[in-house]
């Protein structure tokens, strides 16, 4: 399809958003037909839509055919834009609803994974007293490694998130929630599992598993002693390679519950093979008041100050 030569884009319009609202499902479904369910409308409805999005920009945005969906190099750029818009028309309809003193619109929320056993259940409580205060509120949680939390706060994609306090950022504002154990682990068909006592030397015997993410130095010390012998880029991933029964491995101790009650894992002794990881929830420091955001950061805080009583 060749693409007329267009004026740069003036202010977008009412259609100009329904347009990237449907482009910007079609990106994140993969394409045309798994868009087809969440937009409940047709494909064709669809690829019409697609057709006048990019005749209005002028652009070619993606590839579609026998040979899959796939986006251009021009329409990745314009995905992260629409991304961008429609965030800021969110929170300027946040905002305008924060005027009446009610609460509606949308709290976009990205987590770090396996946190939902944690038994400070601070997210879980704050976003309880958030929807009993405004039951129009509309929760959506997004579940991200920690880097992709800190950018789409950054710019406005998301309002808030929860994430390891790794680094600190200077266009982000932290609030501590609480600290996490982690223990070292193995499972019940692993040589160390009626171990009494566990050395340096003992460890370096043994076959581990080591985190392919981010770590602070300190963390980074504790697997050192380990013999690094597979990665994991997530929790899960650790926790699958541990109950195996061919490697030892770090993992949080709420996490690893499930296992410890059943049997299945135990923590290896003595108790000093065990670190702390902070977590904090983020904002965009000096962002636009926000009554959703503000009405959940002041029910954070209620909690942790009296976890802390």
């Amino acid at each position: 399809m060749a693409l007329r030569k267009v004026a740069p884009m003036g202010q977008p319009s009412d259609s100009d958003l329904r347009l990237l609202r449907i482009y910007r499902k079609v990106v994140e479904c993969g394409g045309f037909s798994a868009a087809e369910v969440e937009l409940s409308i047709s494909r064709a409805a669809i690829s019409m839509a697609m057709n006048d999005l990019e005749t209005r920009l002028g652009l070619r945005l993606c590839q579609r055919g026998r040979s899959g969906f796939a986006l251009t190099n021009e329409g990745a750029e314009v995905y992260q834009l629409a991304l961008q818009l429609l965030a800021a028309i969110e929170d300027f309809r946040t905002q305008v609803n924060g005027l009446h003193a009610q609460l509606k619109g949308e709290l976009n929320i990205g987590i770090t994974d396996n946190l939902v056993t944690m038994p400070e259940m601070h997210i879980t409580h704050a976003l309880n007293a958030l929807k009993e205060k405004g039951p129009d509120v509309r929760i959506n949680i997004c579940m991200i490694p920690p880097s992709d939390i800190e950018l789409a706060v950054l710019d406005g994609r998301l309002h808030t998130g929860v994430i390891p306090n790794l680094k600190t950022l200077p266009g982000l504002d932290y609030l501590t929630l609480y600290e996490e154990t982690s223990r070292l682990y193995c499972s019940a068909e692993h040589p160390l599992f009626q171990a009494k006592n566990i050395t340096k030397e003992d460890l370096s015997r043994y076959d581990a598993v080591v985190p392919a993410y981010a770590q602070t130095p300190e963390i980074k010390a504790m697997h050192e002693p380990l013999k690094a012998s597979a990665s994991a880029t997530d929790r899960e991933g650790v926790a699958f390679l541990i109950l195996s029964g061919s490697y030892i491995g770090y993992l949080p101790t709420h996490y690893a519950e499930r296992w410890v009650r059943d049997g299945q894992m135990k923590a290896l002794p003595p108790n000093n093979w065990r670190y702390l990881t902070s977590y904090s929830a983020i904002t965009r420091k000096g962002g636009i008041s926000n009554l959703v955001l503000e009405t959940y950061f002041d029910e954070l805080n209620n909690l942790i100050n009296k976890a802390n009583l």
